[in-house]
């Protein structure tokens, strides 16, 4: 018997071995960060078999089977869906501003979708005057509905605007809602799922979370879009989830989340709503394209073009990087960020460098205490390199500065549902819209400037005088930041 288990310990380490050596391989082969490549090999080495089974569970953009072959064959009939706009008159790049036709050229080349003008915005940065806004439209809803959510969580004002499109359902508009699994579960579990359905509301759960399917699928890949879409009349997208802060995540010690959102009317709802209907195709298999825009567009509106900006599994690679990184290299004067999660990719980081060192002001506002200590400390082992090129960091008091946001030159911005982290810019779905408008783009300024006012300015003299314990920290977290 002894002979047997001592066999039994001698073939589970050659077993064990060669399940790591494959997987070593499958890491170095895989085409992707070299950064990224080093930290899995770390944790697969340090972690004996939990690093493994780590790797197999988030280690690849695994979006299961069957929605992968879905969004494969879904892309070639969007693209044609989104070709058609550029015959549309809203498209005019002839009258486009030098911010957005680059960013224009980039995503007609990748994806077919055109920026169009002749769109109006609305900059809202309240809860209130966000929930009132969506209740007040539900309430003059005719037709259809359409919503896509990380975060549905029930109490306070969400669960008004859950009772306005019960009525409105019984009215005869019709509505589908889908949200993530894994960012709302404490909605699956609700009452309001039930009260939903029975009124004829259909509910989806977008990448359910199963334990029988956590070895088939990527779990922490998620459905982080936030899109309203009223009509095909009216839309909102932006960093707010359908949340009232007041109720949500109290116990996190970190404050009310801060967030905005934006009201869009004009050519633009039609792109929104076919981000929409591509999310609820990959989940559904059920294909409802909206209808073409108008191209009629208003003179006054006609030089204020938005550039829908989507991305995800199906789309392009790294399409929202790309714009993004476009924006910051195209500024001539100044670049102010605004971001909860701040764990850049070395290309980013270096982009942000480089700008601060050829003479342009870079801004960073993040917030001071964030709900995911991980993120929070390797986020602050970029401060040091960051401040000795001459960024500026601004670390934000007055609660979680959720807002995703980023001004160049005060004439342009980008706004949407994108962090600055990988998984962000590499994995989620997200939207952002790139937008060519003087006016909002101020008062997207002079948000920032409040949230400025509420911030204190890091100084790097004081930033080296903190702990070892703390600096121990922001290494230990650095190492793993390609994984956050």
């Amino acid at each position: 018997m002894e002979k047997f288990y001592h066999f039994m310990t001698l073939a589970s380490i050659v077993l064990y071995w060669i399940l790591v050596a494959g997987v070593t391989l499958r890491v170095v082969l895989k085409r992707r960060a070299v950064s990224v490549s080093l930290a899995w090999l770390m944790v697969i080495y340090i972690i004996p078999i939990v690093g493994v089974a780590c790797y197999f569970l988030f280690g690849e953009l695994n979006l299961g089977r069957k929605r992968a072959d879905r969004a494969k064959e879904m892309l070639s009939p969007f693209i044609e869906w989104f070709s058609q706009l550029r015959n549309c008159h809203a498209h005019s790049p002839e009258n486009f501003g030098r911010h957005i036709y680059r960013i224009d050229e980039l995503c007609n080349n990748r994806l077919g979708l055109p920026a169009l003008s002749g769109n109006e915005l609305s900059l809202q940065n309240s809860p209130e005057s966000v929930m009132h806004s969506v209740i007040d439209d539900i309430e003059q809803a005719q037709h259809s509905i359409r919503m896509v959510f990380y975060i549905w969580h029930p109490g306070g004002m969400a669960d008004e605007v859950a009772n306005a499109l019960i009525r409105a359902a019984k009215r005869g508009v019709k509505i589908k809602l889908l949200l993530d699994s894994a960012g709302s579960p404490r909605f699956f579990r609700s009452p309001w799922v039930e009260k939903m359905k029975q009124v004829g509301i259909t509910v989806v759960q977008a990448l359910e979370v199963s334990p029988w399917r956590i070895f088939l699928r990527r779990l922490d890949l998620r459905q982080h879009r936030k899109i309203i879409i009223i009509d095909e009349k009216i839309a909102y997208t932006g960093s707010m989830n359908m949340v009232d802060p007041a109720f949500f995540k109290q116990d996190a010690g970190v404050g009310q989340w801060i967030d905005i959102m934006v009201r869009v009317t004009g050519p633009t709802v039609n792109v929104l709503s076919a981000i929409h209907s591509w999310d609820w195709e990959v989940e559904t298999g059920e294909r409802s394209f909206p209808p073409v825009p108008e191209c009629k567009v208003d003179e006054k509106l006609a030089e204020h073009p938005i550039q829908v900006v989507p991305s995800g599994p199906g789309m392009p690679e790294y399409l929202i990087y790309q714009v993004l990184t476009l924006a910051i290299h195209q500024a001539n004067k100044s670049v102010r960020i605004t971001t909860p999660y701040f764990v850049p990719s070395a290309d980013l980081l270096e982009t942000l460098k480089m700008t601060a060192q050829r003479g342009i002001t870079v801004e960073l506002i993040i917030p001071h205490k964030n709900d995911s200590l991980m993120v929070q400390w390797a986020s602050r082992a970029f401060y040091s390199e960051l401040m000795l090129a001459g960024v500026k960091i601004y670390e934000f008091y007055g609660g979680l500065l959720h807002t995703k946001s980023v001004v160049i030159d005060e004439q342009f911005c980008l706004v949407g549902t994108v962090n600055m982290d990988m998984r962000s810019l590499w994995l989620n779905f997200e939207v952002t819209l790139a937008i060519d408008d003087l006016d909002f783009t101020r008062q997207m300024h002079q948000l920032q400037d409040q949230y400025i006012a509420q911030s204190h300015t890091v100084c790097l003299e004081t930033w080296r005088e903190r702990s070892i314990f703390s600096r121990f920290l922001e290494r230990t977290f650095y190492l793993f930041n390609p994984l956050l």
